[in-house]
């Protein structure tokens, strides 16, 4: 198969190909590099590569491609979602053993812009990832707790959705994501009156 047919096979693959591992490992002779990507293009730069290192069989050099994530909750009118946030939008990360053929592998894959720290006019390799820093993101990837992220913020005017209070108007003083509460300052009886709620029972004005 020429390298013509092989680019239009990468364009076209969608999911990541089984055969190139998922689960983050360091390998004694490579190492970790950053791959820089045209923005929104994270997913299919992954699927693409997979689909190279297969095809032009060079997974004895190139053995994981990664995404850094992170699951976030979002919470808006009321409303809860997880989404998948990148912890780095525009890249992605390869364990390998660099050399001309890996580089030309990933380097010449659809989306992919460049590695970090390459200087192709003076002829430089790219700089590796520390190992202190490849442990410290993947310790993030698995450890780190599903972020909160809420449609509002101190001092912001929210509305009362649900509950005793539903249709109070009152202004947020505290957040505390740990827990899923807002502390509101509702008008009571005259006088502002401090309202613990869960985030699902407000909205912002």
């Amino acid at each position: 198969m020429n390298e013509e047919n092989i680019l239009q096979n990468d364009v076209e693959a969608t999911e990541p190909i089984n055969d190139v591992e998922d689960t983050p490992r360091n390998n004694d002779e490579s190492s970790w590099y950053i791959v820089q990507t045209y923005s929104g293009h994270e997913k299919k730069v992954k699927a693409n590569l997979e689909q190279r290192i297969k095809s032009m069989d060079m997974s004895s050099k190139i053995f994981q491609v990664i995404i850094p994530t992170q699951n976030e909750i979002e919470i808006r009118e009321g409303q809860k979602k997880t989404i998948t946030k990148n912890l780095f939008p525009g890249y992605v990360l390869v364990n390998m053993e660099l050399d001309d053929s890996s580089w030309y592998v990933v380097r010449n894959t659809p989306a992919v812009t460049g590695f970090a720290g390459e200087n192709l006019e003076e002829k430089a390799q790219p700089t590796p990832l520390d190992p202190n820093e490849i442990d410290k993101i993947l310790s993030q990837m698995e450890h780190k707790p599903t972020q909160i992220k809420v449609g509002f913020e101190i001092g912001d005017a929210v509305r009362v959705t649900s509950g005793p209070f539903s249709e109070f108007i009152g202004n947020v003083e505290t957040i505390n994501t740990d827990k899923g509460l807002v502390k509101v300052m509702l008008s009571m009886f005259g006088r502002e009156t401090p309202v613990e709620l869960d985030f699902l029972q407000v909205e912002k004005q």
